[in-house]
């Protein structure tokens, strides 16, 4: 991405070029020879950020905070999605950000996902609805679409001002989609259509959706194939989809069904050559790196709490709870594994980009990160002892949302049997 692009991003959000925020952050004092500690950034992960990655992680940053913030306590209570959130994203450009041309910027695999740790520093749900939009739907138009479908779908989608949603799991079929029921066959009425029938579950944004890409086994092959559903041109009865409701985690986004009953699809709108689990799976993969630097948001976002209670706590004698040693283990472990998931996302990046990644890798990171995002999550709060339970100190919140994290697109059991079989060689899977 050219700085001038940079810049325009800036620009158009009516910022000014200031130091990435910080939540509450306080460096520690430098030695009389050597540079200071910044907890926030033990590693020094943003000395191997180039200009460009620096300046988008900065607009990601001050959008989040400014606009994200003030309103997720709300939303996370209401189990209320705003989907003009994506068209916020859209006029920053942060949609589809890895993406060249249509509208998109062209970033870096890095810098798209450090636009997912800005966004999920303040939520997951948030970033997961972002994901989906731009990984998994716009991700795989672009990565297996015709090109009509690319330029009638992606621009809108850039601009928010079309709502996607990816459609592969279903309620019998978790971690096992390749046994997947959804079924295409050729439409018995309209020639040169497909009918569609069959249910996908936990679907993010799927209520909202106006493009929902979903897959289905051809009748004729038994060949997984995707498909772009356009809600606005189904006949009555024959896509419905129902939000799920009372969720534990990820309230502030949207979730639902996508029910299709004999639903006509234009020929045209099945991908046109990516056959079986390859084309999922390969969009999969683009949101799972995403994850993997998403979740650390999260942790440091929960460290910045967890440290700023800890020294405004008073207990014992009138000291502060950062004076005991219990509490400065707990934010010593939790900040160490940030920084080294971290450095291991940004490495992945690197490879990706350079067309060096595995699946594994990703597998391995997206694993990792999300692992031990909730574990160290769970212990921070408790720090916070019985207020831990208000969600006015939100560490709460992002435990809720990191368990969620751990289990979708691919549970961490799941990812640690693709690792053993690219370490081993032998299949653990039934």
């Amino acid at each position: 991405m050219s700085l001038l692009v940079c810049r325009t991003l800036r620009q158009a959000s009516g910022l000014r070029p200031t130091a990435k925020i910080q939540p509450r952050s306080v460096r520690a004092a430098s030695t009389a020879a050597g540079p200071a500690f910044d907890w926030t950034d033990p590693l020094a992960s943003k000395s191997i950020l180039t200009e460009d990655e620096l300046a988008i992680a900065e607009t990601a940053e001050r959008y989040s905070q400014e606009q994200l913030l003030p309103r997720v306590l709300q939303a996370y209570r209401d189990e209320h999605y705003d989907p003009k959130i994506l068209e916020e994203m859209g006029d920053l450009g942060l949609l589809g950000a890895t993406i060249e041309g249509y509208g998109c910027a062209g970033v870096s695999t890095v810098a798209g996902a450090l636009i997912t740790r800005a966004v999920e520093r303040v939520d997951s749900g948030y970033r997961s609805g972002m994901s989906v939009q731009s990984s998994l739907v716009m991700g795989g138009i672009y990565e297996h679409g015709s090109q009509e479908q690319k330029e009638k779908h992606l621009p809108l989608m850039a601009r928010g001002k079309s709502i996607g949603a990816f459609g592969l799991t279903e309620p019998n079929h978790g971690s096992d989609p390749g046994s997947m029921e959804t079924v295409a066959k050729p439409h018995p009425t309209k020639t040169g259509y497909f009918s569609l029938s069959g249910s996908k579950t936990w679907i993010t944004n799927s209520p909202i959706a106006d493009v929902l890409l979903v897959w289905a086994k051809l009748q004729s092959t038994g060949k997984i194939r995707g498909f772009l559903v356009e809600r606005s041109v189904c006949p009555p009865g024959t896509l419905e989809t129902p939000a799920i409701k009372n969720k534990n985690g990820l309230r502030a986004s949207i979730t639902g069904m996508i029910h299709l009953d004999g639903c006509p699809v234009p020929e045209a709108n099945m991908f046109p050559e990516v056959e079986g689990l390859r084309g999922p799976f390969s969009c999969l993969n683009s949101a799972r790196y995403g994850i993997s630097l998403g979740v650390m948001g999260a942790l440091e976002d929960a460290i910045a709490r967890a440290r700023e209670y800890a020294l405004e706590r008073k207990q014992f004698k009138g000291n502060p709870l950062a004076k005991y040693q219990l509490i400065q283990k707990k934010l010593a472990d939790a900040a160490t594994d940030a920084a080294y998931g971290t450095l291991a996302a940004i490495q992945v990046g690197r490879l990706k980009d350079q067309g060096l990644a595995t699946p594994e890798m990703i597998s391995m990171i997206k694993r990792r990160n999300c692992d031990v995002a909730l574990s160290n999550a769970r212990v921070l709060q408790e720090i916070f002892g019985g207020n831990a339970v208000s969600d006015e100190y939100m560490i709460g919140r992002h435990v809720a949302n990191l368990f969620v994290t751990q289990t979708y697109e691919g549970q961490s059991d799941i990812h640690s049997l693709i690792l053993g079989r690219a370490i081993t060689g032998v299949q653990a899977f039934a």
